[in-house]
């Protein structure tokens, strides 16, 4: 059995800026765009080297999106870089009329997202992104697990034509996935299990590692899918894990509505219906505080993913 050790620690925005960087010593057309957060959004490597190929626009996210759309109309491969929270809400209209229903080639970028971002706030710590841009059509939405994935996820939206949304965060976080595959498009299962499915993405992904393991202690085996892409959801693999498992969970660092859990719960009540549990913030904003406290008291602990896997269990047929 596969067993993940959390030896190092970094945030998953590390692994976009040195992703960004690698990226721009291969591709000439990929260009950055950034609304006055270089460094929180490290993208300080890509300007030293390529300041022709970078471009600051202030606190403008409107104006930010608008550019972008109107450098991939002339071929180059624009990366935005703002917080979360400014890369949709703020500027939701701009994606949708300039990038997605314009079928524009933008990679939007963002950072700080979710409880973890700790202590900013529920002004900041946005938990309604995954379902503002998976409703887009066209538009492809990819929420990486830890730094190495983030790295690998940014070089590999370059080459995937169309719009796309990358989510990853600002805390130190366990990196586990370095040197296994990553496409878009297709979850990776991580731990093989016959008795309930964890689905989960992003920092919540390491979660359900840590919940596998006292399941384990319990008797209980449980699967562990890495479902980094949200949109397109890889229909194949979340039904062939249920159907081998009989329950699941998915686990979120987003709201109850509109996120991961719900394209699940959409495919599997489609295509083979099975007990479904969710762990992810239940309709309701966040608070100032330190990440893994926010999680622990919104109910995303590895504790409460085991309570909801017994719960998955005990309501199979």
């Amino acid at each position: 059995m596969v067993k993940f050790t959390a030896n190092e620690k970094k945030d998953t925005r590390s692994g976009f800026g040195v992703g960004l960087h690698e990226l721009g010593k291969q591709n000439p057309n990929v260009v950055a765009l950034c609304a006055d957060l270089l460094g929180s959004l490290k993208m300080d490597a890509f300007k030293k080297d390529f300041p022709e190929r970078f471009f600051q626009v202030g606190i403008a996210e409107a104006n930010m999106m608008g550019l972008a759309a109107g450098l991939a109309t002339g071929g180059k491969i624009p990366f935005t870089g703002t917080f979360a929270n400014f890369s949709t809400g703020r500027v939701y209209d701009q994606i949708r009329q300039s990038i997605a229903y314009s079928e524009k080639n933008v990679k939007i970028c963002a950072s700080h997202a979710g409880l973890t971002l700790g202590e900013d706030g529920a002004t900041h710590q946005i938990l309604e992104d995954i379902g503002m841009m998976k409703m887009l059509p066209g538009m492809t939405v990819v929420v990486p697990a830890d730094y190495e994935q983030t790295r690998v996820a940014t070089i590999a939206l370059a080459s995937h034509v169309g719009p796309a949304y990358l989510r990853f965060g600002r805390p130190a976080w366990p990196i586990f996935t370095t040197g296994r595959p990553f496409t878009i498009g297709k979850a990776d299962r991580m731990i093989e299990g016959k008795d309930v499915t964890l689905f989960a993405c992003g920092h919540m992904v390491w979660q359900a590692i840590e919940a596998e393991s006292i399941l384990a202690d319990k008797g209980i085996s449980a699967e562990v899918i890495n479902v980094h892409t949200i949109k397109p959801l890889d229909v194949e693999t979340i039904l062939a894990s249920a159907n081998k498992t009989g329950c699941v969970v998915t686990c979120e660092e987003h709201q109850i509505n509109g996120g991961l859990g719900d394209s699940v719960a959409q495919c599997l009540s489609r295509f083979h219906p099975v007990p479904v549990e969710m762990i992810a913030v239940n309709d309701s904003f966040g608070e100032s505080g330190k990440p893994l406290d926010l999680l622990k008291k919104y109910g995303l602990s590895p504790e409460n993913i085991v309570k909801a896997a017994e719960k998955a269990i005990s309501r199979k047929k």
